[in-house]
């Protein structure tokens, strides 16, 4: 078939959507994925209703 196990190709990242997504998230400050995301809400409820930082 000619594909070479274990290469992927996506065309987002050679196309430089990846990267432009990371670098709006990190300067904004709020991730783009919904993992991220969820997280991000739930350290933010745990830190107001305990008052501590979450590790």
């Amino acid at each position: 078939m000619g594909l070479i196990k274990g290469l992927s190709f996506s065309v987002k990242r050679a196309v430089g959507i990846s990267g432009l997504k990371t670098k709006v998230a990190r300067a904004v400050g709020l991730p783009t994925t919904k993992q991220g995301l969820e997280r991000k809400i739930g350290g933010t409820i745990l830190k107001g209703l305990t008052g501590k930082k979450r590790r």
